[in-house]
């Protein structure tokens, strides 16, 4: 079993706090229950991807950057930065 530390701002703990209560479980075993939900219901498929990537200002940009500097050769091969 992996351990994470996770901080929330004041609200969302006290929140937490009252789920918890409500279900008789301490706010660390409703943390995890509800992380290990959403990470099960957290897929996204490819269009969504290039959505998020898509709403980076000037992402499109440093991408055209990006292969116009691999055309000319100015990269740096993978094993060099290992």
């Amino acid at each position: 079993m992996g351990q994470i530390s996770v901080t929330i701002d004041d609200e969302h703990a006290r929140r937490l706090a009252e789920l918890a209560a409500q279900r008789a479980v301490g706010a660390d075993v409703m943390a995890g229950e509800m992380i290990t939900e959403a990470l099960d219901d957290f897929e996204l498929d490819g269009a969504r991807y290039t959505e998020i990537l898509d709403a980076i200002p000037g992402s499109r940009e440093r991408a055209r950057e990006a292969m116009q500097q691999a055309e000319r050769g100015e990269t740096i091969p993978l094993s060099d930065l290992l």
